[in-house]
């Protein structure tokens, strides 16, 4: 939508972006809309309630932002909602919450917590020059206050609001907030409590009644009883209450569990600071960002946003990141160049405890707090927009309800003519008035059936339960028929196609600028005092949690192979000294007698060392270290390891060794994990509180290359075959993951995510240098030395669609923002993307989204938690039973899963279609057979409707559901829209063909010779009755004078019965993508019997039976002639779908969907068969106005594009400029 001059943008650039208007009341609209409610019956207030825009522009008119009473709000993503919320105002001493105030204590303040009220300040309390009248609205449990310097509502979402470096939070917000500070900052904040308030049971009841579907239903209700029909209305009834008390019971169900989770840990006791020495007691509801806290040695669990900046503190994270690994986080730099730097929570999250995370251990000076700064409070915190995000779900985008609803206004369309048909049939019958408004209003109640969301749900609650049997767990049961849509799937390396932990393969030292011999391990006696070791055995981030090693899996890993041994300070000696005793590691004591067991101790002491600070693993800088010093030494050290291609930057250049590049990808391309190590010696002068302050820029510099570790990341045993499948089911697979390039795509070939003939071409982006513009060079991996005939077949496989695109993350980066133009034909044909940061993996995952991929994440829940979440399917491999990250969570910690989930996907998409297509038809065959009646002035009876919407429709409509997804992948997707040709011809075919047996049994019951108008003395099939009884029945004037019993009712009821068993059979599809509907015994069991049942009362009919149904005896002959005619309409009905449906309409589709996901064919060699096949799909193009059409989707656009661009791919050894159009040829690489 075009924005508008009176329209106004907030949370610009941000997730929650939104278009804001203001209005105020108008009375002459709201006299009119009164006046209107009144002669609508409260109709026009639903409208408004439904429709808040037009309720907004029907009661107020326009008016800046600043004097509004009452904002529109919508929402600028895709689904375009529309909010309205209320203008509060409130009395405050300032107009910004960071504005140093000489304010008055609390007590003498305005009452902070203004929900929904508005906030006062007396003349008493304070001056009159103080008090600020300021606007603020309530939108998703945030809270928007104006802004007179930006004329527009603004959102504070804390400290990082003012803008503030590192250092200048050690120096200026390290020593907390007065109490009167505090006092006026929680006028703005608010209480620091995450509130999940629990609807009362009547709210709720209030807000599920409105729905416009059951207010539908009790104008259906209304009208039934109004017709007499007690019975069915009543079911209908019993049904909605049944309904409407399982959805109250869930709902509140879900308020509960959400409030308790979030109410078990939200209001603790905290120790707030107050200056340099004094600490108070409060309650955590107290805080506001800018207060100072210590955090406990014994640790707890954060009840706010916090950044460290005295201390260190080991956390355990797994309520945000699903991974329970404990992660140490330390104080936040306060000199140096990375003080400078201003903080940023996703940029500094090492140095910030997140609220609702568990601090495990501090750990500082003796005497001395741990402290930590809060920075947000509230929803604002980390775990405050995850329960934020499920308390207000953005609506799932999926077409297939889009279509239900266009639909449903088509079936609307079709009451609409029969709502006129009746009325005028009535009128020239010169029916009743009364009579007439009833029987048109009630063509409108058959034709939209009153069960269909429960049947469209039922599909969905049966996969999810079968889910939970092969360990998938599912937080959002709608995005289960999204997942039968997926035709791509990125999956993280480590842990998730590999194994999660990592064996040592060897280490492979450097000395004296050059490479030794590859060693198995370094536990060997010789090693025990080089710095190889020594930067193996303190180099991490590991800690002792109840007397057990724990921390990051390589570091165990890597720590267990020297054999060395971690021991941490207790709390008693922590106080006997001054200084922070450090982690000190040391050799393992060897069992050795006399002089020797002497010199061993001696040698262990002289190799203890202490860990004197950490620098923590940043996915950012790709590197950690550690500075330690040795017992006995005066001098302290620095160690660091990372990424080979870091580490080796920060070292001396003459200690690397020249071999270094090409060891390197003799490692990587065998799929090997590699690590460099290196080492520094630093000043003597640098004392130990010294040390504490320094940035780790000033460490990180000048240092001793000392070799590389080799880390063996085995392809789990499931990997392979799984991805063999998806590719046989035409759904493309990804790898992202933060591993080296060249290790990614071994790994990659290895598990036939690249096959071996296949090309890999990789783009090596550089980001401009001096007067350089950004560039990408095209290296093809595995690309032997240059000849003609190497040139002539890389061509080749090029030209056959035999290569992939590969990736770092650098060149992500880059090509995102200096080859806009070049990301989307990347994305086509990328495969890896390496070195790629977890803000980089949700940008994928958006670009992909872009060119119409449907788009699965598959992770181990650490490092994917933004692209799980931002995925159409997020599947997350966490040991957690749910994630708040994903969708779905498996069990199981490999990827056979994803099939899995796909397979149940699809099943659920086309089991709502098939209950969706079947509840259509249904409303379709009860409206012909009304229309049909209404012709003589005649309807079905109350038992009949009864009959075939409990009976029948139900039974059917729940079981058909039941059937379970089939064993193997097809290669083609189900269709995505209930508007697509194939489901529109078939719907159209069943109910044409369902019409003309109708009319055919309507006019041939007239043409019968006995036939003649229905009396109750009628004996048309010389069966005897008693006397007795037809003349009870004869004086029931109930049913005379709506004339249900005649020979027309009674045919049309029997057709129109076997033709729901027909189209339900008929509509129930099994292969490819659900197993065979005979497998399926519930719901064979219901047609079995509801055929024997109905084929029963009409060969053998009983008195009782037919008094109940309302149905007339017929004779012997017209009874075999309706068994004929039901047995011919379900043999045309089968065929009609058979023949056009799945043969021929099915085979235009498959062929058309073919396209960018899989490898062209080539033509040459056609069967006769193929031929004709071809012919024939040439014809049905050429009939449905297929021929040149553009494809729907961009990617397969994009690939019909690139077909004919001769300059794609680049060839090797070229270089493209950002300047330039097309790529040049530079010297060869």
């Amino acid at each position: 939508m075009k924005t508008r001059e009176d329209v106004t943008i907030i949370n610009q650039g941000l997730d929650g972006e939104m278009e804001v208007s203001g209005y105020r009341p108008c009375l002459w609209k709201l006299v009119l809309v009164g006046v209107g409610a009144v002669c609508s019956g409260g109709l026009l207030l639903l409208l408004l309630y439904w429709l808040p825009e037009w309720g907004v522009k029907g009661t107020c008119t326009h008016t800046s932002l600043s004097d509004a009473h009452t904002l529109l709000l919508r929402t600028k993503d895709e689904f375009r909602q529309w909010f309205r919320v209320r203008v509060h105002r409130m009395l405050a001493p300032g107009r910004k919450p960071f504005d140093d105030l000489d304010v008055k204590p609390r007590s003498q303040l305005a009452n902070g917590n203004f929900g929904h009220q508005v906030c006062s300040v007396q003349d008493e309390q304070l001056p009159q020059e103080q008090q600020v009248q300021i606007q603020y609205f309530t939108h998703h449990s945030f809270r928007y206050y104006w802004n007179d310097a930006i004329q527009n509502f603004a959102f504070y979402q804390g400290l990082e609001d003012v803008k503030v470096s590192c250092a200048h939070i050690h120096a200026e917000h390290s020593r907390g907030l007065t109490k009167a500070l505090q006092d006026y900052r929680r006028l703005f904040f608010g209480e620091n409590e995450i509130a999940v308030r629990v609807p009362s049971l009547f709210k709720l009841l209030i807000k599920e009644v409105l729905n416009p579907f059951y207010i539908f239903q009790l104008f259906s209700v209304v009208l039934w009883t109004a017709e007499d029909y007690y019975y069915y209305a009543t079911a209908i009834v019993f049904m909605s209450v049944i309904s409407i008390a399982t959805s109250l019971y869930t709902i509140r169900k879900q308020y509960v569990m959400l409030h308790d989770m979030v109410a078990s840990h939200s209001v603790v006791r905290v120790s707030v600071c107050r200056g340099d020495k004094d600490t108070e007691q409060a309650m955590s509801t107290e805080l506001v960002p800018g207060d100072v806290i210590a955090i406990p040695a014994n640790g707890m669990v954060m009840p706010c946003d916090a950044v460290l900046f005295q201390g260190t503190c080991v956390v355990n994270e797994s309520m945000l990141t699903g991974e329970s690994v404990p992660v140490t986080k330390t104080s936040l730099p306060s000199s140096g160049d990375e003080a400078a730097r201003r903080y940023s929570m996703e940029e500094h999250k090492r140095h910030t405890l997140f609220c609702g995370t568990n601090v495990i251990q501090t750990r500082f000076y003796a005497g001395e707090l741990v402290k930590a700064v809060v920075i947000r409070t509230g929803f604002s915190t980390e775990k405050g927009q995850l329960v934020r995000s499920i308390l207000h779900p953005k609506p799932t985008d999926f077409r297939l309800y889009r279509d239900a609803y266009l639909f449903l206004l088509c079936l609307v369309g079709v009451a609409g003519i029969g709502f006129v048909y009746t009325i005028i049939l009535s009128i020239m019958n010169k029916v009743p008035a009364k009579t007439i408004i009833i029987e048109s209003l009630d063509i409108i109640t058959i034709t939209i059936p009153p069960a269909l969301p429960a049947a469209m749900t039922a599909g969905i609650v049966y996969a999810q339960r079968r889910l939970k049997r092969v360990g998938i767990f599912c937080i959002s049961p709608q995005r289960i028929n999204m997942c039968g849509q997926l035709n791509l799937v990125c999956f993280d390396k480590t842990g998730t196609l590999t194994e999660d932990g990592l064996d040592l393969w060897g280490i492979h030292r450097a000395e004296h600028g050059s490479f030794v011999a590859p060693e198995p391990g370094p536990a060997e006696e010789r090693l025990v005092k080089s710095a190889f070791v020594a930067c193996m055995a303190t180099c991490h981030s590991l800690t002792k949690i109840e007397g057990e090693l724990s921390g990051d899996p390589l570091d165990l890993k890597m720590f267990a192979s020297t054999g060395w041994v971690l021991e941490e300070p207790t709390e008693e000696e922590t106080a006997l000294h001054n200084p922070l005793m450090p982690t000190v590691v040391r050799p393992p004591k060897r069992a050795i007698t006399g002089d020797g067991q002497r010199q061993s101790q001696v040698q262990n002491m002289s190799c203890e060392l202490g860990i004197v600070r950490q620098f923590p693993f940043s996915s950012v800088l790709q590197r950690m270290s550690v500075v330690v010093r040795r017992l006995g030494d005066k001098h302290m050290e620095a160690f660091l390891k990372g990424a080979p291609e870091v580490v080796a930057g920060l070292c001396k250049p003459h200690s690397v060794p020249q071999s270094f590049t090409e060891t390197l990808e003799s490692y990587t391309r065998q799929g090997f994990r590699v690590i460099a190590l290196a080492h520094r010696q630093l000043e003597s002068k640098l004392s130990w509180h010294k040390v504490q302050t320094l940035s780790r820029d000033l460490i990180e510099t000048n240092m001793e290359f000392l070799g590389l570790i080799v880390m063996q990341n085995k392809i789990k045993q499931e990997t392979a075959g799984v991805l063999t499948e998806l590719r046989r089911a035409n759904i493309r697979t990804l790898m992202v993951t933060g591993d080296n390039m060249l290790t990614a795509v071994s790994v990659a070939r290895d598990c036939g995510m690249v096959r071996p003939h296949e090309n890999v071409i990789v783009a090596d982006a550089a980001p401009p240098r001096d007067s350089l513009p950004p560039s990408i060079t095209w290296r093809y991996v595995d690309k032997p030395a240059q000849t003609a005939s190497d040139d002539q077949t890389a061509q080749i496989l090029v030209e056959e669609e035999m290569y992939h695109f590969a990736l770092n993350g650098r060149a992500f980066a880059v090509i995102t923002e200096h080859f806009p133009q070049l990301i989307q034909k990347l994305a086509l044909r990328a495969t890896v993307f390496a070195r790629m940061a977890p803000d980089q993996k949700t940008q994928l995952v958006e670009v992909l989204q872009g060119i119409d991929y449907i788009v699965g994440m598959c992770g181990d829940g650490a490092n994917d938690c933004g692209a799980l979440k931002r995925a159409h399917s997020g599947i997350s491999l966490s040991e957690l039973e749910a994630s708040v990250a994903s969708p779905f969570t498996s069990s199981t910690s490999n990827i056979s899963c994803v099939p899995n989930l796909i397979r149940e996907g699809r099943a659920a998409l086309i089991t709502s279609f098939c209950v969706f297509k079947f509840m259509a038809l249904y409303s379709i065959i009860q409206y012909i057979s009304v229309i049909l009646l209404y012709w003589i002035l005649s309807n079905l009876g109350d038992f009949q409707f009864l009959f075939i919407d409990l009976v029948i429709i139900l039974i059917i409509a729940f079981t058909m559901s039941l059937n379970p997804a089939w064993k193997d992948l097809a290669r083609q997707r189900p269709p995505s829209s209930l508007i697509s040709g194939s489901l529109l011809c078939s719907v159209l075919t069943q109910i044409l063909t369902c019409l003309a047996f109708q009319v055919l049994a309507f006019y041939l019951v007239q043409q019968q010779s006995w036939y003649e108008t229905w009396t109750p003395q009628s004996d048309a099939c010389n069966v005897s009755r008693p006397s007795s009884f037809s003349d009870r029945r004869n004086g029931t004037t109930s049913h005379d004078h709506k004339n249900i019993r005649n020979y027309e009712n009674t045919s049309l009821f029997y057709v129109s019965s076997f033709q729901y068993l027909a189209v339900a059979i008929v509509f129930s599809k099994g292969k490819p993508f659900r197993q065979p509907s005979y497998k399926n015994w519930p719901f064979m069991l219901s047609c079995v019997g509801l055929y024997s049942f109905l084929l029963f009362i009409m060969l053998s009919p009983i008195s009782a039976i037919d008094n109940f149904l309302e149905i007339v005896c017929v004779p012997h002959d017209w009874r075999v002639t309706l068994v004929i005619v039901v047995a011919a309409n379900a043999v045309v009905s089968f065929m009609l779908e058979i023949l056009i449906v799945d043969i021929i309409l099915w085979r235009l589709v498959s062929r058309g969907s073919q396209g960018a996901n899989g490898p062209r064919e080539s033509s040459s060699g056609d069967t006769p068969q193929v031929a004709n096949d071809s012919w024939g799909a040439l014809f049905l193009s050429c009939l449905f106005c297929r021929r040149n059409k553009r494809p729907k989707v961009l990617y397969r656009h994009l690939a019909l594009e690139l077909q004919d661009d001769a300059n794609w791919p680049p060839q090797p050894s070229t270089v493209t400029y950002a300047a330039e159009a097309q790529p040049h040829i530079s010297a060869t690489l």
